[in-house]
């Protein structure tokens, strides 16, 4: 059975150098504070403050999907700070979620950061109806919480 992939492609200008924003992104715990609170993710770990994150880390979360409980793992596959990081899901609700981080120096001390993420539902043509009618609204709904808090946040 082939997927659909699909692409969310989304920038924002943030302030501070791309090593401050790429500290903050870095820090896997600042996901819980940029994701609407309705999906109650959690990152789950075996109690660490923090978890050290590079290309192989392992990182368990904890959500609700439409109060559905999900558990979700993903690997972080490349890390080069302050420049770019890419993870991908491993074990959760798609068949594919590939997320690149970017962040680019610009010329005011600001930085461009940008986010492409490939993302696949599993059950084929039934995958794809759920995409059409719930599931790319709510992803383009997490990534415009996910922007909001971001320039409050930082």
């Amino acid at each position: 059975m082939s997927v659909h992939v699909h692409t969310l492609r989304r920038e924002q200008r943030l302030p501070g150098s791309p090593a401050e924003v790429f500290a903050f992104f870095g820090d896997a715990r600042n996901l819980e504070a940029i994701t609407p609170p309705l999906l109650r993710f959690r990152v789950m770990d075996s109690g660490a403050d923090a978890i050290e994150m590079g290309p192989g880390t392992l990182i368990r979360y904890r959500l609700r999907v439409h109060g559905v409980p999900v558990g979700w793992l993903t690997a972080i596959r490349e890390w080069d700070p302050p420049r770019r990081f890419v993870d991908e899901q491993l074990r959760g609700p798609y068949a594919l979620w590939h997320h690149t981080h970017t962040f680019e120096a610009l010329a005011d001390g600001s930085t461009l950061m940008r986010d492409v993420v490939r993302y696949a539902l599993p059950l084929g043509p039934l995958g794809e109806l759920a995409r059409r009618l719930v599931v790319g609204r709510d992803v383009e709904a997490i990534f415009d919480f996910r922007a909001r808090r971001i320039s409050e946040l930082l």
